[in-house]
């Protein structure tokens, strides 16, 4: 039975300008792999409500699970929540049980829940709120797409709070056969040994080492006794 599938939507201004290097789609691709759920695609979009919206019902209808990362937060230009609502076209207002975890966030930290912040307790009709352990304003998971935040500390946690409630497949594996030689010799080979495995995922990735050209070749599978195997025949073929 093949595994789940995944998409992520990054979405801001800051990522699509260079102003911001985006870590998120690298942690959330290791965990997901980990977890036995093939991530597929990833897309950037602005902050755009259109472009927001158009994406999430596109992942959403291509994909086991979508995450979103960014634009969550308490400013004019956090516009995600609105626009997953919109998505699904259902409504979006403060629900009680979000205000009452910045209620008391802000308490203990001596400041008031004003209405900037309270934004963040905005959160569309039916959706089903994501712990934040780090910072406490939720994120939330509203058909299959789970809306996480952008700033990494934060979404990491959310990703830890999230995955053990999604099923999983079987965990990809992958061995890595490092040759120094260039992918034109190669190739040939290479390309008879992924013809022959067709239930393994065969990469090749080219490095350049103190002016000498190289290649880790990478194989990916779900069973560890055929990846061992493969890896086996592989060495023996290059050799060759």
């Amino acid at each position: 039975m093949a595994n789940p599938t995944a998409a992520m939507l990054v979405i801001g201004d800051e990522i699509l300008s260079g102003r911001t290097r985006d870590a998120n789609m690298h942690y959330l691709a290791g965990q997901l792999t980990t977890r036995g759920i093939d991530l597929k695609e990833v897309r950037v979009v602005s902050d755009d409500r259109d472009a927001i919206v158009a994406a999430v019902k596109a992942l959403s209808a291509g994909y086991a699970h979508v995450f979103t990362s960014g634009g969550i937060g308490p400013t004019h230009d956090d516009i995600t929540a609105d626009s997953i609502a919109a998505a699904f076209g259902v409504g979006i207002g403060v629900r009680d049980d979000a205000r009452a975890l910045l209620q008391a966030h802000y308490a203990r930290a001596g400041q008031v829940l004003n209405e900037a912040r309270l934004r963040m307790a905005r959160i569309p009709d039916g959706a089903t709120l994501i712990e934040n352990p780090v910072s406490t304003a939720p994120g939330f998971t509203l058909g299959n797409v789970h809306v996480l935040a952008g700033v990494p500390s934060v979404f990491q946690a959310m990703v830890a709070s999230i995955l053990p409630m999604l099923t999983g497949g079987a965990p990809l594996l992958s061995r890595t056969l490092c040759l120094m030689r260039g992918e034109g010799d190669l190739a040939g080979p290479l390309g008879t040994f992924a013809a022959n495995h067709p239930s393994l995922s065969v990469g090749s990735y080219p490095f350049q080492k103190d002016g000498i050209y190289g290649s880790n070749i990478v194989v990916r599978g779900m069973d560890a006794g055929e990846l061992d195997a493969a890896m086996t025949e592989l060495e023996r073929l290059l050799a060759a």
